[in-house]
């Protein structure tokens, strides 16, 4: 009796360290912890910060959760003047401040010299300061994906809460993303090509599921042939996430731009658009509605946004061959004309 007493106790005390085992290896590791916290210390400083540069962050209701965005408009914009807006998306694991940084992406002191509101909108998030942040750009990425946000319809609510509040030209609306939000961007032109005028992805690749464009629409996409998280020539690389499951098996830059090509319905033709030292870019004309699909590539920058004086700590230098920003934004305004 005593041995089976004791044999059931060792049974019991197994399974009980099998069930601690388990939940320690689905909890984050202290030094993520730590992390986590760092980044919500910032992320809640970064709104006050922007605010006082005359930005300011906007809370959203949308499907049941709370979203916000980051809105900066231009000091003398004519309010009665209707005027483009950009929507700009940050990678996956990022946050809208992030993107609102003109170090890394230069957004701001675009939208000064150009004239038009950009905003920044925030993706899904588990955490209250919304950092660590994903888009459900189809196959990829993280909870965005796993859990099915609409992010679409977000995008959408985004817009139309910014147009309540000022003249925008509704004709010359438009979306650019980094990696993940580079990701989502085509899938707005899959999905949302009524709203968008074009689109411009950086270091992220076509990831949707299905495409039926409303109507044809303009495209530009920007990647390094070295980048080692969403590689040129398809896969993901070592870098692109710790937990693979959280990403895909990621489409190449060529099939993207293929993709793009077949859904505009443009000419086989491809014509050299930029050329210099270090960078290229190509354009796909003849297409549908006289809209246009272009590429630019850079040699150098690996995963980052050419142009970025700034980028994330131990990643190798941003390519300095072409500028990312003013090169979408001439992209956007010539896709409007």
């Amino acid at each position: 009796m005593k041995h089976r007493h004791r044999a059931f106790v060792l049974a019991a005390l197994c399974a009980a360290s099998a069930a601690s085992f388990a939940q320690d290896a689905e909890r984050p590791s202290l030094r993520e912890r730590i992390r986590e916290r760092l980044e919500q210390r910032r992320a809640a400083q970064a709104p006050a910060d922007k605010a006082a540069a005359g930005d300011r962050s906007v809370t959203l209701q949308h499907d049941g959760q709370r979203r916000h965005y980051v809105i900066h408009v231009p000091p003398g914009l004519d309010p009665r003047r209707p005027v483009p807006l950009v929507l700009a998306f940050h990678g996956g694991g990022g946050n809208a401040e992030m993107m609102a940084d003109d170090a890394r992406y230069g957004w701001i002191g675009e939208a000064d010299r150009q004239g038009f509101v950009v905003v920044f909108p925030n993706g899904f998030s588990k955490l209250p300061g919304g950092n660590f942040a994903t888009w459900n750009a189809g196959a990829c990425c993280g909870d965005a994906r796993d859990r099915n946000i609409d992010d679409v319809g977000f995008a959408r609510a985004v817009v139309a809460d910014v147009r309540r509040q000022l003249a925008i030209d509704p004709a010359r609306i438009f979306a650019a993303g980094m990696s993940n939000g580079g990701m989502f961007s085509h899938r707005l032109a899959c999905d949302a090509a009524d709203l968008f005028r074009a689109v411009a992805s950086v270091a992220g690749t076509d990831a949707t599921l299905q495409c039926n464009p409303s109507r044809p629409i303009s495209v530009l996409h920007i990647h390094a042939r070295d980048d080692d998280h969403v590689l040129f020539n398809g896969g993901a690389g070592q870098g692109a996430f710790r937990d693979a499951s959280k990403v895909t098996d990621f489409v190449s830059v060529p099939e993207t731009i293929a993709r793009w090509v077949k859904r505009d319905q443009c000419a086989p033709a491809v014509q050299r658009s930029f050329d210099a030292p270090g960078a290229y870019c190509e354009a796909h004309t003849g297409c549908r509605d006289g809209v246009s699909v272009q590429l630019c590539v850079t040699e150098t920058g690996g995963h980052s946004w050419p142009g970025a004086d700034t980028v994330r700590r131990g990643k190798a230098p941003a390519s300095q061959a072409l500028d990312a920003t003013a090169v979408i934004w001439r992209f956007f305004r010539d896709a409007s004309r």
